[in-house]
Formats: structure tokens, C-alpha cells, sequence
């Protein structure tokens, strides 16, 4: 399954960039976890929403910065244009 995104990986600065397309059918944006946490920050997009599982879906906007931590289902809501965010994985070190 093709993941409903494109990405660029920015090894100097060690982070992704990452570009969600208002044209991927809403259902390809399914709740899923991830097996790092995550720092996001949106650099751009307008009408995307962003929730967490057992919670209201909040809207992003530009300049938003917010955490993802390892586990945690959530899913993105699309938007009316272009969703542009740069990801930053935080490694946890695990004894």
C-alpha cells in the first residue's frame, strides 16, 4: 500500500520533510501509531485537522509545533490544499 504522502529526508539537519496531498481520497488517512516519538512542525496547509484517538480532531495551522508520542494512534483530517511539515524523530534510547 502506498503511503499518502511524499517525503524528503534532510540527513544534515536530521529531519523529513513531508508533504500530504489535498487530492489523496480521505480514506487513505487511516489511524495509525508510530514506533518513534515525533516532533512536527507545519510549515504550511489550510483546512487540515489533526486528532488523537479519544479525542476532538483540532485545526493546524502554520507555525504549529506539536508532539506525537511513540504508540499513540492518531490520524490527520485533509484539507483544502497542499499540507507541507517537517518531522523531527526523537530516538529513545531503551534499557
Amino acid at each position: 500500500m502506498a503511503r499518502p504522502y511524499n517525503e524528503t529526508l534532510n540527513e544534515k539537519e536530521g529531519y523529513v520533510l513531508r508533504e500530504f496531498s489535498h487530492d489523496t481520497p480521505s480514506f487513505e488517512y487511516v489511524w495509525h501509531r508510530d514506533m518513534e516519538d515525533r516532533e512536527i512542525e507545519v510549515l504550511d496547509g489550510e483546512g487540515w485537522q489533526f486528532q488523537y484517538e479519544n479525542c476532538m480532531p483540532y485545526h493546524l495551522q502554520k507555525g504549529m509545533v506539536f508532539d506525537i508520542p511513540e504508540g499513540e494512534y492518531h490520524r490527520l483530517i485533509k484539507g483544502y490544499n497542499i499540507l507541507k511539515c517537517r518531522i523531527v524523530r526523537k530516538c529513545q534510547i531503551k534499557i
